[in-house]
């Protein structure tokens, strides 16, 4: 158990010996969570202090925005000793990040060695599996011994990623199978590995999506999974680390775009206000625009409202009522989707489950409505001497508006994800607004067929 402590407190304090000594007793996370709030100098005098794989591991947990701030603020030296100290795949999801003069001014810093396995992880597409990889594994021979393996994982073992497995491949770098750790573990030591190997395993590809890896960890639990080219040579594996960032950025942007929002790249509070504004403008804009539609329609009704005012009192609880099942139902397909409980091909299923859904909950807002209007007659006049008219609009009307927004919001991300775009831009403001215009036109379509001789 460790003691909590205030490195800011100890800095300010200039208690820098009780700090170094207490240092190796903190676990990097609670270490990392700190450095947020030093001040610059405090922060160079922090890492100063750290020994260097301390340092390394603590510069990996930092969000991409402080790592930005952090390498500029230390010594050229201390920054290049960081820099080739971390692990591959941290390294290049830190320096893809960083604008061309930053990147190539910090690239120079790596070691031939680390600069040339840089340059060919940045050399893959962004959101492809070989940018997440790293070349730092074991592999073995078919015709090893199992002592022959442990002495090259005790060789390898401190520069690896992770132990978890060992990789066989033949003379030429083709991947023939993965073993676990513990399969060798239990071997006798003049065993070979063809004698443990069965040829069934999992891979991922270098130029794979990283939401399909994310996917595959996902499904097999694994903690790690080779990556091979074209030709099922091995380029690297990747962690369960990585792909557990991948997962947090992606929901992320998803609940971003469902909220109407763009995807933001740095942390809320980091984020420069300018930017934060040009992220919400646009969706806010493009829905304003699609609001005047419902101005359009509302105008395209004024003589059924010039001659009953009284159904423009109920055209806020019909719009919303559609929008906000629309919303609910978008929400909830996006995220099937996401999980993958829901597929393509379970439109026809997923469309006869909301129309059920969205007359049942129509029903129950329309009777709702119903006895709303009901209720008031008892006691005023309000809704004149057709109420009972006026109350069986507003209940058949929130069930066509309410069945409609179901739908639309479930089938939407469909549509989407059939034209190769993410479903989560349906986002639920673009749903609700969609449903609203579509709302007004179901309310004073049936307001005309029930009224009609009455109000109108």
């Amino acid at each position: 158990m460790h003691l909590e402590i205030d490195i800011k407190q100890l800095l300010e304090s200039n208690k820098l010996d009780e700090l170094r000594i207490k240092l190796p007793t903190i676990p990097v996370p609670d270490l990392a969570e700190q450095v947020d709030s030093l001040e610059p100098e405090e922060r160079k005098v922090f890492f100063d202090l750290m020994p260097l794989d301390i340092a390394k591991q603590v510069f990996e947990y930092l969000p991409p925005p402080m790592q930005k701030i952090t390498i500029q603020q230390l010594e050229h030296q201390e920054a290049a000793q960081i820099l080739n100290e971390m692990a591959p795949d941290d390294r290049t999801a830190f320096l893809e990040e960083l604008p061309g003069p930053a990147l190539k001014k910090l690239i120079q810093l790596l070691s031939e060695d680390e600069r040339k396995v840089t340059l060919a992880l940045l050399g893959y597409p962004a959101q492809s599996v070989g940018r997440l990889m790293t070349p730092d594994y074991i592999t073995v021979r078919p015709w090893f011994t199992i002592a022959d393996a442990f002495k090259k994982i005790r060789d390898n073992g401190p520069n690896s990623e992770t132990l978890d497995a060992v990789y066989v491949t033949d003379d030429t770098g083709v991947l023939l199978d993965d073993l676990r750790i513990s399969q060798l573990l239990l071997a006798e030591p003049d065993k070979k590995i063809s004698d443990l190997m069965d040829n069934v395993y999992l891979s991922l590809k270098v130029d794979q999506d990283q939401e399909e890896a994310v996917k595959k960890f996902s499904k097999y639990h694994r903690l790690a999974l080779p990556v091979t080219d074209k030709s099922n040579v091995l380029l690297g594996i990747v962690t369960v680390d990585d792909m557990l960032h991948i997962s947090k950025e992606e929901d992320t942007e998803d609940m971003h775009k469902i909220g109407g929002v763009e995807a933001f790249d740095e942390p809320y509070l980091q984020m420069p206000i300018y930017r934060m504004i040009s992220k919400r403008a646009v969706w806010l804009v493009i829905l304003f625009f699609s609001e005047l539609l419902t101005a359009t329609a509302m105008g395209f009704f004024e003589d059924e409202i010039a001659k009953a005012v009284v159904l423009a009192l109920f055209v806020p609880l019909i719009i919303s009522s559609g929008g906000n099942s629309g919303s609910q139902a978008t929400t909830l397909i996006i995220r099937a989707m996401a999980l993958g409980e829901v597929r393509l091909r379970d439109w026809w299923r997923v469309m006869s489950r909301e129309i059920q859904s969205g007359l049942m909950l129509g029903l129950l807002l329309g009777s709702i409505g119903f006895l709303r209007i009901y209720a008031w007659t008892l006691f005023s006049d309000i809704y004149g001497p057709h109420w009972f008219l006026l109350a069986v609009t507003v209940g058949c009307s929130l069930v066509g508006v309410v069945m409609w927004g179901s739908l639309t919001g479930s089938m939407l991300p469909f549509i989407l994800r059939r034209c190769g775009l993410d479903p989560a831009t349906s986002s639920a403001p673009f749903v609700a607004t969609l449903v609203d215009v579509t709302g007004l036109i179901i309310y004073f379509s049936v307001g005309y067929f029930f009224l009609t001789g009455t109000l109108l």
